[in-house]
């Protein structure tokens, strides 16, 4: 066997081969690469679980360090609260006159001031009588005449009487005597009423109120020449005292009105400005209307007012409360303090731990700033103010609300 042949065996008596260089240096950096994965993995991990303990800490300690809300509190009461029925309305005299002459002739005189009050007989203008005292002077003079014609007649009558009785004149011409007595009877009597008819239209001339009220704008000037058949007038006259309202309420408020009216209760009636801010004027009911308008569903009253200041005035748009009755033993809250969502009415109830809870209620009457309420009792305390802090379970410090 020669050198070379056993240099062959030796070599292929071998099953692996030597490593190189380059498959060593794979084999570390797999096992590096490993080491860094399984770290990072573990680094993450305890991060993690730190980062949520401190985010709790961070919470907690927030939390703890939001001050109370100030809120102010009030305590609910029992008392008595007024039911009322509130409708719009309009106020509407109950007299209102235009005033027109009643003869023709040429207006002379204006006594009246545009707005002026002024009462039953007052003058407020006067119309040129010259044309009717020339007329009863005519007439007075006709019935002088006419008369002394009568009273000749009667004299011949009483002739005549004797006469026929002694059968000295024919029966016929006593009883022509007879008729003729009639007719200047009847002529005198003409006459009489022709200066009565005059003396009125001269009483005409002086046109005074009708009523008492306001008189309005001047519609026609003095020098103007009016007559019976102008149809705007002179001037119009409303009464102001007392004065009415007319005002509506829903049908379904009809039988608690008109039972209280049946036992003779006087109602009262308050009238409201437009913003039902102010009020205007105090009355009663007066009367109720026969029937409902059906396209609104409503019924018209009629309340009066004294009006003694001048409040109200006439065609003015008011707000009409009618007080039906009133509610005793009821709870009370103001009724700022309630809120309302999609579940309906609520209030923040304080608890004894200075935290509120939203508690629902069922609202009830409600009368200016003070609301009936149920699901509350005399004496809870509630929250009053600063309802867009609040949620269940908020700390408050409570307060007096403001005196106003």
């Amino acid at each position: 066997m020669t050198e070379t042949e056993t240099s062959t065996q030796e070599t292929g008596s071998s099953n692996e081969p030597n490593p190189t260089p380059l498959a060593a240096l794979l084999r570390h950096w797999k096992i590096g690469l490993l080491a860094v994965c399984l770290l990072a993995i573990g680094v993450y991990i305890f991060g993690t679980k730190f980062g949520k303990a401190e985010s709790r800490a961070a919470v907690q300690g927030a939390t703890a360090s939001v001050p109370a809300v100030s809120v102010a509190t009030v305590a609910a009461k029992t008392g008595s609260i007024p039911v009322y029925l509130t409708g719009l309305g309009a106020v509407t005299p109950i007299n209102t006159v235009t005033v027109k002459t009643q003869v023709n002739g040429q207006l002379i005189s204006v006594r009246y001031q545009e707005g002026q009050l002024v009462r039953v007989g007052d003058l407020l203008a006067e119309i040129d009588p010259r044309p009717l005292q020339a007329q009863l002077t005519q007439f007075e003079g006709q019935l002088v005449r006419d008369q002394a014609l009568l009273d000749n007649a009667r004299l011949d009558l009483k002739r005549f009487t004797v006469l026929v009785q002694e059968n000295s004149i024919p029966r016929q011409q006593y009883d022509t005597q007879v008729s003729l007595v009639r007719q200047l009877e009847g002529t005198v009597k003409n006459d009489q009423g022709l200066i009565e008819g005059v003396k009125v239209q001269l009483i005409y001339t002086r046109i005074t109120a009708p009523v008492s009220g306001r008189v309005g704008l001047r519609l026609v000037d003095p020098g103007n020449f009016v007559q019976t058949t102008d149809t705007n007038g002179l001037v119009v006259i409303t009464q102001l005292q007392p004065i009415t309202v007319i005002f509506t309420i829903p049908e379904d408020s009809i039988p608690s009105v008109v039972d209280k009216l049946k036992r003779g209760a006087r109602l009262p009636v308050e009238a409201y400005d437009r913003a039902l801010q102010h009020r205007l004027a105090t009355g009663y009911l007066l009367t109720i209307d026969n029937q409902v308008d059906p396209t609104t569903g409503t019924v018209k009253l009629r309340a009066v007012f004294p009006n003694e200041d001048n409040a109200l005035f006439p065609n003015q748009f008011v707000n009409a409360r009618l007080l039906v009755e009133t509610q005793h033993d009821a709870t009370l809250i103001p009724t700022m303090a309630i809120q309302r969502n999609a579940q309906g009415a609520f209030v923040y109830l304080v608890n004894p731990d200075q935290t509120v809870a939203m508690h629902k209620v069922s609202v009830g009457t409600t009368n200016g700033d003070m609301t009936a309420v149920e699901q509350l009792k005399a004496g809870d305390v509630i929250a009053a103010d600063n309802f867009d802090r609040l949620r269940d379970g908020v700390k408050i410090a409570a307060r007096n609300p403001p005196q106003t």
